[in-house]
Formats: C-alpha cells, sequence, structure tokens
C-alpha cells in the first residue's frame, strides 16, 4: 500500500495560478494531499512579509502561496536535473530520480512552522518556526505526518532531516537550502511582484537553464555568471531597500513592544487574558504545545489588538492603537562607537515629555551579508556558490565575478534609533506646549536623519 501511494501520479495534474510562476504544476498525489492538510492550509493565514505591508501595500501575499512558489521552482530544477544530468546519463554526481519525492515535500513544507508576524513572534515568545516545522512533519498526531507516512516508513523523518540540512545527499538540501536555493529564488521574486519594487527580479529562467548537479551537491555553468550576478545583486537591493526598510522595522517594533507588555502585564492579571486572549495564554504563561501553536495566525493575533486598544492598562492600550492605526515611531542613524551615550540622554528626554523609554525607544540594527564564502579561519561551513568550467572543474563565484567580489563578505549595516514621532513633529503632539523645550532640545540631536 506504502509503494502504491510513493508511486501514485494524479490522472491529470493538478495546476494553481499564480502571479509569479504562471503555473504551479502538481503531479503527485502525496502533494496535492499535504497541500490540503489543515496544517499547510494554515499558511494561507500567515502573511509571508509580516510589518511590511505597512510600508508596501501591496505585501499581503502569504507564506502559503511562497510554499508554493518554492515546491515549483524545485519542481523544474528536478524535471532539468532528471533530463539532462541524472546518474544514467553523466555518472557519479549526477541526479537520482528516486530524490524527487523527498525534494518535493520537503520544498513545500519547508516553512510549516512560521507563526504569525514571524521573527518577532520568535523573538518574543522563545519558539523556533524551523524546530517546530520539524515537529509538524515528524508528529503523529498531524496530517501532514499521516500523509507522508503513507508514502514508506520513515518517510516524515527523511523529508526532515532536509530542513534541518541532514540529509545525506548534498544534492536535496542545496536545492532547498544554500547562497541561491529555491527558497530564496521564489521569496525574492514574490516579494518584488506583490512590492512593485522592480530591482528584486532576476533572470529566473536563464538561472534553470544553467544550473548542474555535483557530487558536492549544486553548482551553475560558467556561462551563466551574469544571471548570477544578477541574482546576489537582486537579493542585496531587496533587503537594504525592503526587508530593512525603517518603517516596517518601526512597526516591528511597536509590535515587539505591545507582546512585550502584555507578557508583563500577564505576570500581574493572568485573568484579564483569560477573558478574551485565550490561545494567546499558553504563551504568556511559557509552556505551550504543538496543538497550541497551530491555532494561531496573523488575524488571532490582530483580533486580540483591537481588544487590547480598549483595554484599561494606558501602555497596552496606546501601543494596539499606535499598531492597528499604523502610527510607526520615527527613526534616525547613529554610531554604534561614539553615540550611545546620546541615546541614554534622548531616551530621558523622551521620559520627561511623558513617554515610557521602554516601550517608546528602541536600537534597531539590520544587518546584511549580500554574499559569503568559505574562509577556512573563520572555521563556518560556507556553502558557496560554485560555477562549472567546461572540463568540470569548480571556481567558487567570487574568484572570476568582480561585482560579486566587491561585495562579498561585506555586511551592511543600517543602526537606527526609534523614538515617538511627537519629539519632533508639533503638529502630531497634543502636548508641544507644555514640553516645548524638551521637544526642542530633543530635535536638536536630529539633522538630515541622523543623530548629531
Amino acid at each position: 500500500m506504502m509503494t502504491m501511494y510513493k508511486e501514485q501520479l494524479l490522472p491529470i495534474e493538478k495546476v494553481f495560478r499564480d502571479p509569479v510562476h504562471n503555473y504551479i504544476h502538481v503531479q503527485h498525489q502525496v502533494i496535492l494531499d499535504l497541500i490540503n492538510a489543515k496544517e499547510f492550509q494554515r499558511l494561507r493565514r500567515i502573511k509571508q512579509l509580516g510589518t511590511t505591508s505597512y510600508t508596501f501595500h501591496g505585501a499581503e501575499h502569504t507564506r502559503f502561496a511562497h510554499s508554493l512558489g518554492v515546491y515549483e521552482i524545485t519542481r523544474r530544477i528536478c524535471d532539468i536535473f532528471a533530463r539532462n544530468f541524472s546518474i544514467e546519463k553523466i555518472g557519479r554526481g549526477g541526479w537520482d530520480e528516486n530524490e524527487r519525492l523527498v525534494a518535493l515535500c520537503a520544498a513545500l513544507l519547508h516553512d510549516l512552522g512560521h507563526g504569525p508576524f514571524s521573527h518577532t513572534f520568535e523573538h518574543i515568545f522563545a519558539t523556533d518556526h524551523e524546530a517546530i516545522t520539524v515537529e509538524i512533519i515528524t508528529s503523529p498526531e498531524t496530517e501532514i505526518f499521516q500523509i507522508l507516512n503513507q508514502v514508506e516508513a520513515g518517510f516524515p523523518e527523511k523529508v526532515a532531516s532536509v530542513i534541518t540540512h541532514e540529509y545525506p545527499n548534498p544534492q536535496v538540501v542545496q536545492m532547498i537550502s544554500s547562497q541561491i536555493d529555491a527558497d530564496r529564488m521564489d521569496y525574492l521574486l514574490r516579494d518584488a511582484y506583490f512590492t512593485g519594487t522592480e530591482y528584486g527580479t532576476f533572470d529566473l529562467t536563464r538561472i534553470l537553464r544553467v544550473i548542474r548537479p555535483y557530487e558536492g551537491g549544486i553548482a551553475f555553468s560558467y556561462s551563466g555568471m551574469h544571471a548570477v550576478e544578477d541574482y546576489i545583486v537582486s537579493r542585496y537591493q531587496m533587503y537594504v531597500q525592503v526587508y530593512f526598510h525603517k518603517v516596517s522595522r518601526s512597526m516591528e517594533v511597536m509590535l515587539e513592544h505591545l507582546l512585550d507588555r502584555a507578557h508583563e502585564l500577564y505576570q500581574e492579571t493572568p485573568e484579564i487574558f483569560a477573558l478574551h486572549s485565550q490561545l494567546l495564554v499558553p504563551f504568556l504563561r511559557g509552556q505551550f504545545t504543538l496543538a497550541d501553536y497551530l491555532k494561531l495566525d496573523d488575524g488571532v493575533l490582530t483580533t486580540y489588538f483591537i481588544q487590547w486598544a480598549e483595554e484599561s492598562d494606558r501602555l497596552l492600550s496606546d501601543l494596539a492603537k499606535r499598531w492597528l492605526h499604523r502610527k510607526p515611531l520615527k527613526s534616525a542613524t547613529f554610531d554604534e562607537d561614539r553615540q550611545l551615550p546620546l541615546i541614554e540622554e534622548l531616551k530621558l528626554l523622551v521620559e520627561k515629555a511623558g513617554f515610557d523609554p521602554t516601550y517608546y525607544t528602541a536600537i534597531n540594527s539590520s544587518y546584511d551579508l549580500p554574499y559569503d564564502f568559505y574562509r577556512p579561519k573563520s572555521g563556518v561551513h560556507r556553502t558557496q556558490i560554485e560555477l562549472q568550467q567546461n572540463d568540470g572543474t569548480l571556481i567558487e563565484l567570487s574568484q572570476v565575478s568582480q561585482l560579486v567580489a566587491a561585495i562579498a563578505g561585506e555586511i551592511t549595516v543600517d543602526h537606527r534609533f526609534y523614538f515617538p514621532k511627537e519629539m519632533i513633529d508639533r503638529d502630531s503632539s497634543a502636548n508641544y506646549d507644555l514640553f516645548s523645550e524638551t521637544y526642542q532640545e530633543f530635535a536638536a540631536h536630529i539633522h538630515n536623519g541622523a543623530l548629531i
């Protein structure tokens, strides 16, 4: 029975219309069953980009759509490998078609454990979306496990090992997780499409044309170097212009402070949250099960925020209203080496103006490494991008690309100090006259969006 399910193809392939890939092609019964599982359908209720829609209003797409996209790119790669680079055709280092199903399932399910507002929620409640993904896949209580387990005994654990990078075939692992993989390629194209940012696009068709399997993983034909360069630059631009946008980060700070305040209040008056935020109580208490986790999504938390806006606690209510009504904190860049003492002075001014600096100020820093390569002295393994030359030998991308060499190993950093808009905007403060001297003293330290 298990072998039959493993080999079972749909009588007619199923397609999902997609704005990025045109069609998502589903040919295996197991893939369709996984898509229809309740744990996967939950991803329809989780936004892919969290708070980014407060900056780019079109960014309302979901983890569900992204997961289908990663599956589709992986399916195309498997087709290319099977057609042109199978073990039967090129021998050692070629693609083993028996790996297709585990690759497709891992691609589809790689984001299964993401929670509401993703990384902000993880930080506050100490959850780990990758560990939860593995738990969903390997727990007998889930529909996902029941479906995978029909393929063959141990198949759920096999799929989970791809996600944890422990699967023995590096081709499968790197297809899903490396510096140029199906996951990154889909989210860059998808996020660029929905944010309306053209500089996030790259030539996926060309990259798939030059992708190659080899014994150590996945490489790209030397002739496709410029398409890979384009991908690296697009990724860099998306991180700088979209993922690390100062307003999106401000809304993340607001969300973090809102959840922090709820967490603090729960320790004092847990009965408040038991009345109207029941699904969040296990997390406020610090004891939750997988079943608790799977009940949460963006809509559940937003509903609770609406209720918190009416709570008697002034901080919780105000933070909830600022979040719901898009009232982000303002920010200014600063020099981490010399201006931290100034920030402490500015926090005192914020407090003098009537704002609790714990909840209305923050230091937020973004870090991005556009491309990294293996450096023996670092002691850290890197899955670098390899180009395959005509004779089959490999050369690392930054060794031959001047463009990539210029940004390889260079970390882009943006340090920001966040504070209430009222501190620098007279029109937004109802108490400007009362605190005018404090506001003026604060504003004197900001010029052209930077602390001075």
